[in-house]
């Protein structure tokens, strides 16, 4: 149990420190260039223990497991964390982590038609304090004072929605494929994909990467994207994937804090309040729930 632990305190403060290194990383690289850099990297970091996982499991992947993977990664790399790249460099490192954290609320709706899962009484509740939370974090009073980037908050919105329609289709398969093989797998696919996009478009790749910027974007690929993930999987195979979400207890504290040292943002009674609300709710979703096999994305806000 002690193990599990330094798993889970592990991946919260690599996971907690997300959005401060890509606020960073923003001033020298384009949205793509940097999503797609890092899940390149981040998912080659993986290849090996998924290769290992899916041969333990003694499972080959299907023409329709592969359609499958690059789906996941299409909606995850190409649409989801260039609108949460964008957001971050439009709105605070604090503010983009809480609202990222509000994306199990989009599973729970998109999980209703993707697969099966009845929306209760209940999770409307956890839907209403996850929305309350994010109200009062956000703030409307400032919101159209200047003070807070309207764009910001919608593309972050944007990106919180479709990963929790990434995180709802992960669901159809992850007991048969495993959570290594699924995310780097779908990571690299989906790099693929935006790899495409940034050539189509005549955007950089590798071109303009000054070598003082090296380190941070090793730092976000190696640790914040694929160690993360990593340590994430160890602590669901050690304590099961409720204890392991405490990670995402974690993470909205961890995430202010870092963002407070490094950038020197604030933090605000709203963002205490807002924190507060949206943990509750996360909490509440966790109560009753039977344990069962499910991807790492589950709950994470980012990756």
């Amino acid at each position: 149990m002690k193990k599990s632990f330094v798993y889970i305190f592990t991946a919260a403060f690599l996971f907690g420190t997300m959005e401060v290194s890509l606020k960073l990383a923003g001033s020298a690289f384009s949205a793509m260039q940097l999503t797609f850099l890092r899940f390149a990297i981040g998912g080659l970091c993986l290849l090996p223990f998924a290769i290992l996982d899916l041969k333990k499991r003694e499972y080959k992947l299907s023409t329709g497991d592969w359609g499958y993977l690059f789906a996941l990664g299409f909606i995850n790399i190409c649409v989801s964390m260039v609108l949460f790249q964008l957001g971050v460099m439009r709105t605070n490192a604090n503010l983009a982590a809480i609202i990222i954290s509000t994306n199990p609320v989009f599973t729970m709706i998109f999980a209703q038609f993707i697969v099966n899962e009845r929306f209760t009484r209940k999770k409307a509740f956890i839907l209403l304090l996850d929305v309350i939370g994010l109200i009062i974090v956000a703030n409307p009073l400032t919101l159209f004072s200047g003070k807070a980037a309207v764009s910001g908050i919608l593309l972050l919105l944007g990106a919180s929605a479709t990963f929790g329609l990434y995180t709802a289709l992960g669901k159809k398969r992850i007991a048969k494929i495993g959570g290594l093989a699924q995310n780097s797998l779908s990571f690299l696919l989906g790099s693929c994909g935006l790899l495409f996009i940034l050539l189509a478009t005549k955007q950089p790749v590798i071109a303009g990467i000054e070598v003082s910027f090296l380190p941070l974007l090793l730092y976000i690929s190696v640790f914040v994207t694929a160690a993360g993930y990593y340590f994430y999987l160890k602590a669901i195979e050690l304590s099961g994937p409720s204890t392991a979400s405490i990670t995402f207890f974690i993470k909205p504290i961890i995430a202010p804090l870092i963002a407070l040292i490094i950038l020197h943002e604030a933090i605000t009674v709203n963002l205490v309040l807002g924190i507060v609300f949206i943990l509750t709710g996360s909490l509440l979703g966790l109560i009753d729930k039977p344990i069962r096999p499910q991807s790492p994305t589950d709950s994470l806000q980012q990756g």
